[in-house]
């Protein structure tokens, strides 16, 4: 199937690992040039030598209130355009609602509501006049059933799922569809690293990292973590020319974590 994406260009935040990279490859495969951004310079340099001649790299903080602009303006300069945005820049830890401080709660706000806040603000209107583009959100299951692992975390991705519905509705019209995806565990770093969400829900819990993992897999309906792969096919589909009537969705890709059909 032509996903229509060839020469396309788009931005993928937090694209060296995980859910990101994974999007940036298959983006990359279809043809698209993606504009790849990340804090880590050498990361950035190591997933670019990897993706060859259809990437460009830009180390960028989307908790910078002035990068928005500068990330936008990046992929317009570079690529003469800006065709698509993947808002998945993103992360959480283990901490109890007790042990939050508002520095947690303030930071995690930053990074998933006023960061792709500011870049869909950004790259809206460029979009719109050029008429239309793709945006998508990487949100969370937990967003749609909050979980006490980390409060903040479900909290500001709830708040991201809302923006995403106020975004699509400001520029259907305009003919930029603005979705949102709602992954739950993902054998991503995130999960699997050391130091990572399963090392830190082993050490709360005194148990193995294996057993953290396997605990984790006995909450999901399909049994087992996703694979970073399988949810960016479905923010590949939403970026792409196929997903022509979609605007204003949250489309889960938890393996049925979230017990509703919303």
């Amino acid at each position: 199937m032509d996903l229509g994406l060839h020469g396309k260009a788009c931005i993928v935040t937090g694209a060296t690992r995980g859910i990101g990279l994974a999007s940036a490859r298959m983006l990359v495969d279809e043809g698209a040039r993606v504009l790849l951004v990340a804090r880590d310079r050498d990361e950035l340099a190591r997933v670019g030598a990897q993706l060859g001649g259809g990437c460009e790299l830009l180390a960028a903080d989307v908790t910078e209130p002035r990068d928005d602009e500068r990330i936008v303006n990046a992929c317009v300069e570079r690529f003469g355009g800006v065709d698509v945005l993947v808002n998945n820049a993103g992360t959480s830890f283990v901490r109890s609602l007790e042990q939050l401080s508002d520095d947690d709660w303030q930071s995690q706000w930053d990074l998933h509501v006023m960061g792709p806040m500011r870049l869909m603000r950004a790259a809206g209107p460029r979009m719109a006049a050029a008429g239309g583009g793709r945006i998508v959100n990487v949100c969370s299951s937990a967003g749609k059933r909050p979980s006490l692992t980390n409060p903040a975390y479900a909290v500001t991705k709830a708040a991201q799922l809302s923006l995403s519905r106020v975004f699509a509705d400001r520029y259907a019209a305009d003919g930029v569809l603005v979705n949102a995806v709602a992954p739950g565990a993902v054998t991503s770093p995130l999960w699997t690293a050391p130091g990572g969400l399963a090392d830190q829900a082993a050490a709360a819990r005194g148990i193995s990292h294996e057993e953290a993992l396997q605990a984790q897999a006995a909450k999901i309906p399909l049994g087992r973590l996703a694979e970073p792969e399988e949810v960016a096919a479905v923010i590949v589909f939403l970026c792409s020319q196929r997903a022509s009537t979609v605007t204003g969705a949250a489309w889960s890709a938890d393996g049925g974590t979230v017990a509703t059909i919303v």
